[in-house]
């Protein structure tokens, strides 16, 4: 019987189709806000006084959140100073690959039609040694999952 090992967190890759996929913008940190929940609509129920019914209505998306050390010259940032800034708003897919120990795709997330909403850098310090982090954050319309 083969011994299941779950895949490391730390290996995946973003990439913003649309961008070229070989340069630094495809390298972050960090990634969180893959998650969907089902919002739902209490209806009291007449004559049953001890429950109220729960009825599913929508999913709901957080925003993707994306954190890597700062790049002076981004393709990437240029789109978001963009939407942004000048409200150009243009909507991309995004793909969030978990990778495994051959750089190949275990599960891929496919985000559709995300737009950043907000750009940031840390703090900076000078009684710290740490790396200058910016972080994107992004609304997207829902995602789907490919496994395998």
């Amino acid at each position: 019987m083969a011994v299941y090992y779950p895949p490391v967190s730390f290996h995946f890759l973003v990439e913003v189709l649309g961008f070229s996929a070989n340069s630094h913008d495809v390298r972050f940190t960090e990634v969180s806000g893959l998650a969907v929940d089902v919002e739902t609509e209490e209806v009291a129920e007449g004559g049953e006084n001890r429950f109220v019914q729960k009825y599913p209505t929508r999913a709901r998306y957080p925003e993707l959140v994306l954190k890597r050390g700062l790049l002076a010259d981004s393709e990437l940032i240029g789109w978001i100073r963009s939407c942004i800034e000048d409200l150009v708003i243009e909507p991309r897919n995004i793909d969030v690959k978990l990778l495994n120990d051959e750089h190949q795709p275990l599960v891929t997330w496919h985000l559709v039609n995300a737009y950043p909403t907000k750009w940031s850098i840390g703090d900076f310090n000078a009684a710290s040694n740490t790396v200058s982090i910016e972080t994107m954050q992004l609304f997207y319309q829902y995602f789907t999952v490919d496994r395998g």
